[in-house]
């Protein structure tokens, strides 16, 4: 004879199996987003310092944080050295492009609850002066 009350046991079990797995499966892809904005903010960075030594905007901070933007939308505070300070385009060296301030948010449900923004390290590129709008190859970089 079996007993009744076991009927539901199976379920119950397979609901609590799955809640452990879902959050497993959520951490991991978790993590996958937080390295993911880890590159892209390191490549934004290296494409911000690219775009300022090709392009003749010397000083136009908003133009290099708009291109740093077009990879990763998060960036919300860039600086923009130029070496030396106050040069012109026939007088720079080069420049060093830093993301500063980037938080990461989490969406797991566990992780998220405890630490909902994590701060990212600061990224920073140096980048010599190149022979600005004379690379046959830059025109596209600056339009």
């Amino acid at each position: 004879m079996k007993p009744h009350r076991m009927k539901g046991a199976t379920t119950v079990e397979f609901a609590l199996g799955l809640l452990v797995f879902l959050m497993l499966v959520l951490g991991i892809v978790d993590f996958a987003r937080m390295l993911f904005t880890w590159n892209a903010a390191n490549e934004a960075t290296r494409a911000g310092a690219r775009y300022a030594v090709v392009c003749d905007d010397t000083g136009q901070q908003a133009a290099v944080l708009a291109r740093m933007q077009a990879l990763l939308p998060q960036i919300s505070t860039v600086d923009v050295a130029w070496i030396p300070a106050a040069c012109t385009a026939a007088t720079c060296e080069g420049v060093t492009v830093s993301i500063t301030g980037l938080d990461y948010q989490w969406i797991s449900p566990i992780v998220g609850a405890a630490a909902p923004l994590i701060p990212m390290p600061g990224f920073s590129t140096f980048l010599p002066r190149e022979v600005m709008r004379a690379d046959p190859h830059s025109a596209a970089i600056c339009s």
